[in-house]
């Protein structure tokens, strides 16, 4: 028994007091990396032979490290190269007490400036005020990721909110490399409540492998381990098996609940969305099989508001997916409005809605789907921008054109109220076998009431597109879609985009086309590989009307049914009114800037990204 008492109170002292022998770290880093040499994380991947794991299992070592930065700080990474370096070094003088190689500036891309904050490591945000900016005070982290994550299955759910939160990041900038990181850190240091230097939460958020026990530090012999087992394993065997009984219950009873809420969540949703749509209520498992379980490869492509996949389902019919990102209710609101304004038309110039699925459970969260009929030659913006794709001969062009403009007569006078789409542009036309068109994505669209005039509401739509008196009143009118159109017709008889901020003087297409008609070359805005198509005239009198269309005086816009019957011949088009100065030029915007009206800056219709971001 004296030998056992030796042995552990030497145990004890090598747990206690190297906390006391550490070296005083480099004045100019200003993170304590004590932790290497206490906390469990296995560096036997680290020792000879060196493992091809190790730089790995090093940078998310160091990520502790950062994590606690970031708590202490409220900054994310390092000020500035000297302190990179330093890090790095202290960092390597606790390997070395460990026996680890110098391996870990092999590590790093670049050690003087691996880990400084720089404005493009992730969205611009460099502090904790930034990341709420941008994702909110609350996101999925808060609920996934504040818990005890040794077990798989609360993991398993902190990593889907991080890749969640990590995707919404990159949408603001997908270039960036860090964003991953940011949310790991955050994670750690401010979500969850044991912080990062404890195994509980650094083991699954930063990803680092636990040294296993060491069956022979107590150096007992199997002896007095026999006695020890055999003196408490009555007791213990009739506590585990009580506790064992509580916690199947405590389970059953947690899983009964969640389903519960989830089950009353999704009635909610489909009690909101009319009974008689007409459209099939699919269930998650029959989209995750035609999808490959939302596979990578069958990503169409994303947005806004939502993924979309390419699916094949069960009786050989092809779909596109498209998964509606669960952020805040407003999105519930958006997809209920969407499935109740789709569910209602049927129109051959506007894509139907094949049916709809609402799913929630305690590991994913809220998932809403709608399932649309897939359109094989995508959208129009591929055809006119992507060069891989075949050009638009002009008989296409005309068409899809005239697809488009009896979408939307159907939305505005062949249903009453009427329906006003608010967010028509090249990507939102969709192509079918035979090449015609067909509007699509009806998340934003609203329904006015009976006798309506406008709709005053919340600006939502894309930069290029958008009606001047929308863009800075919120005032929304079925001219707003005409406007949207007159844009999306200059688009494709030109070739160009809605915006071009980085080759030309004259951002807006709609005031390039205007600049060039006004001296007298108006079939230089046509596309070179369709000026010889057709009829000069015809291809004209396209260009005309989107002009008028697209007019900044409201007034001065045509209905969508004289449009049509402009485009078609049927009736003459008004001689072509003068148009103001462009919204770029320097006394628009003298004059804008004393008007006492809404706070909304001009400049913000040009963006440097150019057309296609969401407001």
């Amino acid at each position: 028994m004296g030998q056992f008492h030796f042995s552990i109170l030497l145990l004890l002292f090598f747990i206690i007091f190297p906390s006391f022998l550490t070296e005083v770290a480099n004045s100019s880093c200003p993170i304590d990396f004590s932790y290497v040499e206490t906390f469990p994380w296995d560096s036997t991947v680290c020792h000879e032979p060196i493992g091809k794991d190790c730089c790995l299992t090093l940078r998310n070592l160091f990520g502790i490290g950062l994590s606690q930065h970031l708590k202490k700080t409220q900054s994310f990474y390092l000020q500035d190269s000297n302190s990179s370096s330093s890090c790095i070094s202290s960092f390597q003088t606790k390997l070395d007490n460990l026996k680890i190689p110098q391996i870990y500036s092999q590590c790093v891309n670049d050690s003087a400036n691996e880990y400084v904050l720089r404005p493009s490591n992730c969205a611009g945000i460099k502090n904790i005020q930034d990341w709420v900016e941008k994702i909110g005070a609350l996101s999925d982290l808060d609920s996934a990721c504040n818990a005890d994550l040794t077990k798989l299955t609360p993991c398993s759910a902190c990593l889907d909110a991080g890749m969640k939160v990590t995707t919404k990041l990159a949408s603001f900038d997908p270039n960036n490399t860090k964003c991953f990181f940011f949310t790991c850190f955050y994670a750690a240091a401010i979500v969850n409540q044991y912080g990062p230097e404890d195994p509980r939460a650094s083991g699954c958020i930063l990803n680092i492998q636990m040294a296993k026990e060491n069956k022979d530090s107590s150096k007992l012999s199997s002896g007095v381990v026999v006695k020890l087992v055999s003196g408490i394993l009555g007791v213990v065997l009739g506590v585990l098996v009580s506790v064992w009984l509580f916690l199947v219950y405590r389970k059953w009873e947690k899983k009964r609940r969640d389903l519960a809420v989830h089950e009353k969540y999704v009635d909610g949703v489909k009690s909101k969305v009319l009974p008689n749509t007409g459209a099939k209520w699919f269930n998650v498992g029959e989209l995750e099989v035609a999808t490959s379980g939302f596979s990578q490869k069958n990503m169409l492509g994303q947005g806004g508001h939502g993924i979309v996949y390419k699916g094949v389902l069960s009786d050989g019919n092809v779909v596109a997916v498209k998964q509606i990102f669960d952020l805040e209710s407003i999105e519930d609101d958006e997809f209920t409005n969407e499935a109740q304004i789709i569910s209602k038309i049927r129109h051959r110039n506007l894509l139907a809605l094949r049916g709809f699925c609402v799913t929630s459970d305690y590991v994913q969260g809220k998932r809403r789907y709608l399932v649309y009929d897939f359109m094989e030659n995508g959208s129009l913006d591929e055809h006119l921008f992507n060069r891989s794709r075949v050009q638009l001969s002009w008989p296409q062009r005309k068409n899809v054109i005239l697809d488009v403009a009896k979408g939307l007569a159907y939305l505005h006078h062949g249903i009453k109220p009427a329906i006003f789409h608010r967010d028509i542009k090249a990507t939102n036309i969709l192509l079918d076998t035979e090449m015609k068109a067909k509007v699509a994505d009806f998340g934003l669209a609203k329904q006015s009431k009976e006798g309506q005039s406008h709709l005053t509401t919340r600006v939502a739509g894309t930069y290029g597109y958008l009606a001047p008196e929308y863009a800075l009143y919120g005032q929304l009118t079925e001219k707003s879609d005409v406007y949207s159109f007159g844009i999306v017709i200059l688009e494709v008889m030109s070739g160009r985009r809605a915006l071009e901020t980085s080759t030309s003087a004259t951002p807006l297409i709609a005031d390039w086309a205007w600049a060039l008609i006004k001296s007298g070359n108006t079939m230089d805005i046509l596309e070179e590989s369709i000026r010889r198509e057709g009829p000069g005239g015809v291809m004209e009198r396209f260009v005309q009307v989107g002009i008028l269309c697209a007019h900044v005086m409201v007034a001065l816009r045509p209905t969508i049914a004289d449009a049509l019957k402009m485009l078609e011949g049927d009736i003459d088009i008004p001689s072509l009114p003068d148009r103001p100065l462009p919204l770029a030029d320097e006394s628009f915007r003298s004059s804008y800037n004393s008007f006492a009206g809404p706070k909304v800056s001009v400049t913000k219709f040009y963006p440097n990204e150019g057309a296609g971001e969401h407001l």
